[in-house]
């Protein structure tokens, strides 16, 4: 079983304390689409590469790719430039208007964590997802790859197509994760170019003659391993201490505690200054709120009070009083004139 580090900041308000408790929903879905047949076009017998593109990738005949959801929502996509590189996987292709004669393009397999996926190009558009005049890109995954049939992956995507002018890639991804699994094993975005605004060679995308470069990062989260818990708690049951000094005018030392108390789940002490310290030394009274020596915190653990210091007045006056913050161990100093 793996430990999981945690850091804990707990907050308390007038020695009150609260609890907030957040969770996250499970990831919607928004476009998915599967393969209709039960094995990849690169599996199928007589499958040769094709020797006019450059590391040797494959075209494929036609394949029937459709939504297997009835309702589909809109995907969330965001697009940008970026300077860096495809991390993940790269397509050069030498002689894009070669593949306007093919429905789709899939690059070789390659593997991201236990699995094999494979970057599919839709030069034309894919038509099954209304994706004509367009530039349609996605990724599968090799279903064989898969443990069992009921083993689900979630993926973030990002695509990349170069773009000479700009010495950048144009991407586009989700905003959230994709869910892969053998009845969904293709992901992706039907439009992500219009073909026309993609062969404009003045536009960049297409340079050196019939040169272009499409990538994508696949990318596997996995479960957090650290954590941090932020608590409010406001109600505490007898949320006060009273502290009464007898001979005050006889005190010698420099500085003194009360009996422990607990409030909110910890150990206080007040410790009062009876000449002053700091700034107020040798003319005012200062008190302190402080965390009991006794109490452990974790690594890293923090915690804040809003709390208030009175020094009562016995004739019934105006009592002194003031509102502070403590953080981990000693409230700032109150100070009496």
């Amino acid at each position: 079983m793996t430990n999981h580090y945690r850091n804990t900041i707990s907050i308390v308000y007038h020695l009150l304390f609260c609890i907030s408790i957040t969770s996250s929903s499970p990831p919607s879905l928004i476009r998915q689409f599967s393969d209709d047949f039960n094995t990849n076009l690169q599996q199928e017998e007589g499958a040769e590469p094709n020797t006019i593109i450059e590391e040797a990738h494959y075209l494929h005949r036609p394949q029937e790719i459709s939504s297997r959801d009835y309702k589909v929502s809109a995907s969330s996509a965001v697009t940008g430039l970026r300077h860096s590189r495809p991390s993940t996987y790269s397509l050069k292709i030498e002689s894009f208007n070669t593949l306007l004669n093919a429905e789709r393009y899939e690059s070789r397999p390659f593997p991201v964590g236990e699995y094999n996926w494979t970057l599919v190009v839709y030069p034309n558009g894919n038509k099954k997802d209304k994706g004509s005049g367009y530039l349609s890109l996605y990724v599968t995954i090799d279903k064989s790859t898969l443990v069992d049939a009921h083993q689900e992956v979630y993926t973030d995507l990002r695509f990349y197509i170069f773009n000479k002018n700009e010495r950048q890639y144009l991407t586009i991804q989700d905003t959230d994760v994709w869910r892969f699994d053998v009845f969904k094993t293709m992901w992706g975005f039907s439009k992500v170019l219009p073909v026309d605004t993609f062969k404009d060679t003045k536009n960049g995308y297409l340079y050196d003659g019939d040169h272009c470069e499409f990538g994508v990062d696949v990318t596997i989260p996995s479960p957090f391993k650290m954590s941090e818990l932020f608590s409010i708690t406001e109600k505490l049951d007898n949320p006060r201490f009273t502290w009464t000094i007898r001979g005050f005018s006889m005190l010698f030392k420099e500085y003194y505690y009360s009996d422990v108390f607990s409030i909110g789940g910890r150990s206080w002490n007040i410790k009062v200054y009876p000449s002053g310290y700091h700034t107020g030394e040798g003319k005012d009274l200062s008190m302190y709120l402080s965390l009991n020596m006794n109490e452990k915190l974790r690594p890293n653990e923090k915690i804040y009070v809003r709390a208030k210091l009175r020094v009562l007045n016995q004739r019934q006056f105006d009592n002194k009083e003031t509102q502070g913050k403590l953080l981990r161990d000693m409230w700032p100093k109150y100070v009496v004139n």
